[in-house]
């Protein structure tokens, strides 16, 4: 599968979470939930993966944590708030260079429509 192909599949799981849930839940549900989907499609679902932070030439562990990774190709980092700020954005690109990976889908659940919460990011 193809990282446009798998993001396809997590978005459309995405969807079904929110159809079922709507807004006003909690990030922890969300992250629950769409794990549960994802699994369900027979993909492979890490939660909360360690992010080490790369200072110079050491790995330092200062407690980042990636809400989803799928097949270890796509990062999905889940919020619940009233709106996506740049620092959400900045936080997915600077996993998706610490983690040497390409793509990451960040989505926010706590919107009516879920288009609406979604933000594909390429590093």
């Amino acid at each position: 599968m193809t990282d446009d192909e798998l993001s396809n599949v997590i978005i459309g799981c995405a969807i079904e979470v929110h159809k079922v849930l709507g807004p006003g839940m909690l990030e922890s549900a969300y992250e629950k939930c769409l794990k549960y989907e994802l699994e369900k499609k027979g993909l492979k679902v890490e939660t909360q993966v360690s992010v080490p932070v790369k200072y110079k030439d050491i790995l330092l562990d200062c407690g980042y944590r990636i809400d989803l990774l799928v097949e270890n190709k796509i990062i999905v980092e889940l919020k619940a708030v009233d709106k996506l700020l740049p620092i959400h954005q900045s936080q997915l690109l600077t996993y998706l260079r610490f983690l040497n990976l390409r793509l990451g889908l960040l989505i926010n659940f706590n919107v009516r429509y879920l288009k609406d919460g979604l933000d594909r990011l390429v590093l």
